[in-house]
Order: C-alpha cells, then sequence, then structure tokens
C-alpha cells in the first residue's frame, strides 16, 4: 500500500508518495533492493516529464540502489546519465553545483529535463539547486534515502548549497515534482543517520503535533532502527511528512508560519558551521538547538519546566547529544547567529514552544538570556 499527501501550492502541487513497510513481520535486514524503486520511472512517466534525467547520488547510496533506479527508470522509457558526488556538508558547495552543471551540459539536459536525486539532505539539497538554476530551472524528483531527509530536506523546495562563513546562505526555492518516499532503504542506514533523523521527528512533535510526541515517548527504543517496528517506521514518517506538507502548503516560501519548522535550527546551524560539517551531524546539531531553544523558552516564562524536561529525556532516549561539543566558543555562536538567513533588522528570530504541539516565533531573545544558556550546556 502506498501513502499519498498532497502539497497543495499555487501553481504546482504535488505528491509525496511512501510505499509503506508491508508488515509487522517485515524485517529491515532483507538483502535485496526495496521494490518500492522499482517503481519510480512508472511514476515518474505518468508525469509527463521530458526523456533526459540526470540521476544524482554519492558513492555509497549508488552503489546499493543507484542501478535498480537507473534500470527503473530506463524501463519506462526514460534516458539516463548519472552523477556521484562526496557525501558530507563540507562538500555542499558550488564547486559541486559546477560538477552538476557539466554533465548537465555534457548531455545536452533541456527545460523539459529532470535531475534526480537519490540520497539524503546534501545530495537532495544540491540536486535541488542545480536543477532550480540550470536553465532557470528544470524538474527535480527527490528520492531521499535518510530518515531526515525524508521527514524534512526532501519536502517543501528549499534548495542550496553551504558558504564558508554559514550554512545554507546560498539557495533558492524550487519545488519537485514529486518525493519518492521507500521506507525499506532506511535498511542500509548508519545508525548515527537514523538517530539524525529522529531529532528532526522530534521537532515536529514538539512544534506541531503533540500526538507524534506522544508515540516517540511511548517507543522503548529510538536509538537503532533494528528496535522500531515497522508500523511505527511507517507512521512517523506520514505523520512527520504530513505535518511540513500542512505548513508548506500554507507558507511555501517562509513569509511567516514556515518559520517554525527552523526550532532547533538556529543554534544548530551556528553549532554546525562553527565545528566544520565534521564533528557533529545535521540531527545532532538540530537536538543541541531544541534543548537550547527549549531553556530559552523557560528561561522567557513562555514554556514549563516540565515540558523541557520532557523534550530533553526524549532527545536522549534517541542517544542524541543535549550538550555543546567541547571546544566550541559560545561568543563565536553569537557572531555566527547574526549571519543565520533568519535574521531580520539585525535581530535573530527564534522559534520556541509554549507547550508540546505549539511553538511562537519571537526576536524578542536578549543576547544574555543566550550566553546564560549555552554556559549551562
Amino acid at each position: 500500500m502506498t501513502s499519498v499527501i498532497n502539497v497543495n501550492l499555487p501553481g504546482q502541487s504535488y505528491e509525496i508518495a511512501i510505499p509503506s513497510l508491508p508488515d509487522a513481520t517485515a524485517t529491515v535486514s532483507d538483502a535485496n533492493a526495496p521494490s518500492g524503486l522499482d517503481q519510480l520511472g512508472q511514476k515518474m512517466a505518468s508525469l509527463k516529464l521530458g526523456k533526459k534525467v540526470l540521476l544524482v547520488s554519492n558513492p555509497t547510496i549508488f552503489k546499493h540502489f543507484g542501478e535498480r533506479v537507473i534500470t527503473s527508470l530506463i524501463s519506462a522509457g526514460f534516458e539516463v546519465a548519472s552523477c556521484t558526488l562526496p557525501p558530507g556538508e563540507r562538500y555542499k558547495t558550488l564547486n559541486s553545483i559546477q560538477k552538476l552543471y557539466d554533465i548537465a551540459l555534457e548531455n545536452r539536459l533541456e527545460r523539459s529535463s529532470t535531475m534526480v536525486a537519490l540520497g539524503g539532505g546534501v545530495i537532495g539539497d544540491m540536486t535541488g539547486f542545480a536543477a532550480a538554476t540550470w536553465l532557470r530551472g528544470i524538474n527535480v524528483v527527490q528520492v531521499p534515502t535518510s530518515l531526515l531527509a525524508m521527514v524534512d530536506s526532501a519536502i517543501g523546495g528549499k534548495t542550496g548549497v553551504n558558504h564558508p562563513h554559514g550554512k545554507n546562505l546560498i539557495g533558492a526555492f524550487h519545488q519537485p515534482r514529486l518525493v519518492w518516499i521507500d521506507p525499506d532503504v532506511l535498511k542500509t542506514l548508519p545508525m548515527r543517520e537514523f538517530r539524525a533523523g529522529i531529532a528532526e521527528v522530534i521537532k515536529y512533535g514538539v512544534i506541531w503535533d503533540a500526538e507524534l510526541f506522544a508515540q516517540l515517548e511511548a517507543s522503548k527504543r529510538l536509538d537503532q532502527l533494528r528496535y522500531v517496528k515497522p508500523e511505527l517506521i511507517n507512521y512517523i514518517i506520514i505523520r512527520s511528512c504530513q505535518a511540513k506538507a500542512d505548513v508548506v502548503s500554507k507558507d511555501e516560501k517562509e513569509g511567516g508560519l514556515r518559520a517554525i519548522l527552523n526550532y532547533g535550527h538556529t543554534i544548530g546551524h551556528a553549532v554546525e558551521s562553527l565545528t566544520g560539517y565534521r564533528l557533529v551531524n545535521h540531527g545532532e546539531a538540530v537536538a543541541i538547538g531544541m534543548v537550547a531553544a527549549g531553556q530559552i523558552a523557560v528561561d522567557l516564562g513562555l514554556w514549563q519546566k516540565e515540558d523541557t524536561e520532557r523534550q530533553n529525556a526524549l532527545i536522549q532516549k534517541t542517544g542524541l547529544p543535549t550538550q555543546l561539543p567541547d571546544g566550541v566558543d559560545i561568543e563565536a555562536i553569537i557572531e555566527a547567529l547574526q549571519l543565520d538567513k533568519k535574521v531580520k533588522a539585525g535581530k535573530v528570530r527564534f522559534v520556541l514552544p509554549r507547550s508540546i504541539g505549539v511553538v511562537t516565533v519571537t526576536d524578542e531573545v536578549p543576547s544574555d538570556i543566550i550566553r546564560q544558556v549555552l554556559r549551562g550546556m
């Protein structure tokens, strides 16, 4: 069974399609690649896309799933070229985008052509940005292979690359034609990356979906995929995708409501940047940022201490960090916040919780409060 969630936008709505893990007896250790990927070409053909496709991945993901996807696309009548880029945030640069442009030119991609992102958030962001800017915009299809990309970065059209002084400072909004999510690809995901994805799921629970938060609390273990039942994985992905689709449908380009999706990201992005995208991954940084934002909300009298303790206990159960990495300078974090994309009129905007499932956005957070909270971490 495939669950379908619609992202309803003026001019270009699209589907998030999620073939569910079969049942409670399904395992994530089967040797075969997931059957959901075999259906991708047929689904793309139904969208009446141009025949030329550029498949973008990283070497590890391509080794697992690349040939399966290429076979599916060719069987559906597409002409397929492929490109692999190194994994990791530190390679999310304009140099990598140039490589995509070169291959697009070599294969004569046209305005009706499509770039397919097969990978995690880094591949999705770069492929989306290349598609947004090649010939002033061609089709992109997101096929996320990490939990974090499935529930967050593949949806909503945010694309971009990093600048040496900040994350995602170079980018564009460019909505995909389709987001195709096969939960079975998670079987190849390293445990650390699975936990990183759970960080974004916790975020949705805090900002939007109290029932999702409660379901996560009720789970005995969330630190490894093998301890999470397939029906819970399906539930987590569907609820998270629905939350993001609801928010994006109401605010495509972050003019208001969509800013709540940045919960934990303000300080999280600063930590990522200051550690060179090597020490902590995105989900770990978001977890640290959520702990900080929660405490800021308590100190400002917006949130109850009991709720921040619930949040932090859930983060800890997932095996995610709740403390700043050793050696990160607090004043450097304060300075890095000024480079955040969400700064407006020189003021840093924070997403702060009021209760589980409800948050507010404010630029009235004194620097002294931020310092005080960070010193306590």
